[in-house]
Formats: C-alpha cells, structure tokens, sequence
C-alpha cells in the first residue's frame, strides 16, 4: 500500500514538473501567426501601444530644395534609379535637389549623369579627393603633393563656370586624411586657407561634415544610447586614442569660420551638435557665416520637440533643409510630419529597427513663414543662381 502511494506521489511530483516546462515550451515556439521572440537586442523591434493622431502627409507643403543629397553615392550611375527619383521629387514637391557627389577636377562625370534626363531638378557641388591615385602610404596621396591647394583653387574657379555651386567636406577631413609624415591633417591647418577663401571669393558655400554623434566618440558599453548601432557598425565609432577629441574637431572648424568670415558655411547634420542645441546656439550667434542643415538628424532633434521648435523659430533664417537622401517616399514623409505637424511618437526612418538610436520623434508643427524659409527661402538667398532653376520647377 505505501509501495502504491509512494509511486503516485512520485508521478504527481513528476507532472507538477513536466507539464509547466511542456507549456513553456510551447509558449516559447512561435506559431505562424506570432513572431518569435527576440533572441538579442537586435531582434528587438516592439510595436507601440499608444494611440494617437496621425497626419498623412505625401508631400511637402511648400516647394523644397534639398541642399543635402548624394546622387552618386546611393544611386551609383543608375539613370533608371535617377528617372525613378525624380518623380519621387516631384511627386513630394522638392523642386531642387543639390548633390554633393561631383569630384572637383572631374566634375563632368557627375554633372553628365544628374544631367542625363531633361530635367533640371538636381544640381552639384564638388568635394576634393585627397587621395588621388596613391595608395596606402599617405606620402602618395594627392594632398601631399606640391601644389594641391594651388591646384585645388584652380580647380574651383572652373568648376563654377561648369554650373559646380559650392563646395563639400566630408568627415574623412580631420578624422581620416593624413600628411605625408602619417600624421592627421587638423581641419584648421592654415595650408588650406586659400581654398576657404577663393569660396568666399567666388560665392561657393562651403557645405562641412565634421566630427559625428556625441555616442560615436564614447566607449561601446551598457552605457552608450547608440550601443545597438555601433555593435552592428563598429567600423562608425571614433573613440580612442587613435582618433582625435571631438569637441577639438568641432572647435577646429570654428576657428576656420572666424578667419574666413566673407564665406559661407554649412554645418551639415546640425553641425554635429543636434544633441545640444544649447551649444549649437551659440556657435550661430558667434560665427554669422554659419548655415545649418539637419539631413539624417531629425531622430535628435525630434526627441526634444520643444527645445528643437524653439530652436528653428529663433535661428529660422540660418537653417536649410536637407535630408542626406535619395530617400523613400515613407522616409521623406516623416520630414514632413516633424516640420508642420505636431504628430506624436512617430518613427524617423523606414527601416525597421530603426538605425539611429531606438526611439520615435515629435513634430515641431512650424508656422508658415518659417516653414517657406527653411523649405526654400534661405537656399535661395545663400544660392541665388538657383532662382531660375526654381522659379521653372514644376510645383
């Protein structure tokens, strides 16, 4: 009789466990109308809860004109993907876009290709190749070269008779180039002065990438907001001894607006201090010469609505739009939504996660007249040949 019970109770007590880990495990296998779980963070993709207004939008409200685009680099020769976007412009009522794709030097390549339709939507500046046809010893490169920056002066001057409007920097100066020695090119060295002038000289904005996030220049650890995106890019972080400071990079580029006051400049991505619009404020109210564009940084500035509506109604004749694309429809559309409405929680980007950090935005709902300037109204004043171009775009 205990023999019995004792069996009994040793298959209850087996059941008691068995049957929870059954359930678990059935819980835990995805069903075909349920995803699976997430086995890291960069399967983690939640779909929100919340409920609240969403404003359609297909297009911008007034003509636009893109002053931060790169043709060659994502459409890569492509005239289908070229025609494609073009309707895409049209269709999203951006009247001009700038690509900042053109090699000054060999700017025909790049003026042929976004000149290949009959359009006249899509314009160019020009960027320097510090490299040139040298190879992995700096002493090679182009830039190291007696006579670069006389060349390079040269170089602009003819550029601009071949319809080139401005000048572009990429982040590799200053974080990347080196002189012939192996050392980093310092982004203020005086040796390139004559270049910052002959723009000034010859009504060439100079459109600047310097530095990058604050997140690429911390350590990739529990304690960086941008940890997913650096772990699946660790090729974009720039901290570390073997790069320079960040705040020194960005104050390299202010010494250069100080000297070269007769220039303008762009500081492309909120000049790298979209976090810190604090800061960013008074680089504007010091330097005059200062432009900003926000292309691929309204995931910063819409995480702080109210500090980034205050900032673009206070700074709203020194702000350009742009957008860093070709960009999808969807995508554009989100740049619509943060500029005129006061949408909440709505995604940044189309990619799904999304790519620059793991948050949604808020719209700054512009008034008119400040959505005109940014739109279209300030491009026009810093770049008056495209008023021809504008005033024949169909919108």
């Amino acid at each position: 009789m205990s023999f019995f019970f004792s069996c009994r109770q040793f298959l209850v007590l087996g059941l008691v466990f068995v049957i929870p880990a059954a359930v678990a495990r059935a819980q835990s296998t995805p069903t075909p109308d349920s995803p699976a779980k997430p086995t890291t963070l960069f399967s983690f993709d939640p779909t929100p809860s919340l409920v609240v207004p969403v404003t359609k939008l297909t297009k911008a409200k007034y003509p636009v004109i893109d002053v931060h685009s790169h043709f060659g680099i994502r459409l890569k020769g492509d005239r289908e993907a070229l025609q494609h976007y073009l309707t895409q412009m049209s269709a999203n009522q951006i009247a001009i876009s700038i690509s900042l794709d053109a090699v000054l030097g060999s700017e025909e390549d790049h003026l042929d290709f976004i000149n290949a339709t009959e359009s006249s939507a899509v314009v160019a500046f020009a960027h320097i190749d510090f490299k040139g046809t040298g190879g992995k010893d700096p002493a090679s490169w182009a830039c190291n070269q007696p006579g670069f920056v006389r060349n390079c002066v040269e170089q602009l001057r003819a550029a601009k008779t071949k319809g080139i409007l401005g000048l572009k920097f990429f982040k590799s100066f200053g974080l990347t180039y080196k002189d012939k020695t192996g050392t980093l090119i310092k982004i203020d060295d005086q040796t390139f002065d004559p270049i910052w002038e002959a723009c000034g000289q010859l009504g060439l904005p100079v459109i600047m990438h310097v530095a990058d996030p604050i997140a690429f220049f911390k350590p990739i650890d529990a304690n960086n907001e941008r940890w997913e995106e650096l772990s699946r890019h660790p090729d974009w972080s720039f901290h570390g001894a073997a790069f320079p400071d960040r705040q020194e990079l960005l104050s390299a580029r202010n010494r250069i607006l100080k000297r070269h006051p007769e220039t303008i400049f762009i500081g492309a991505h909120c000049a790298n201090s979209s976090e810190d619009l604090k800061q960013l404020s008074g680089w504007l109210d010091k330097y005059p010469n200062l432009m900003i564009g926000f292309a691929s940084r309204i995931n910063e500035l819409g995480r702080q609505p109210y500090t980034a509506r205050k900032f673009f109604i206070q700074y709203q004749d020194r702000i350009l739009f742009s957008t860093d694309g070709p960009w999808p429809d969807l995508r554009l559309s989100y740049y619509w939504r943060f500029l005129e409405t006061y949408d909440e929680y709505f995604p940044y980007s189309e990619k799904s996660p999304p790519p620059q950090g793991m948050w949604r935005i808020y719209g700054i709902g512009l008034p008119d007249t400040v959505l005109k300037k940014i739109y279209f109204e300030n491009a026009l004043r810093i770049l008056p040949a495209l008023k021809p171009i504008y005033e024949t775009s169909d919108h």
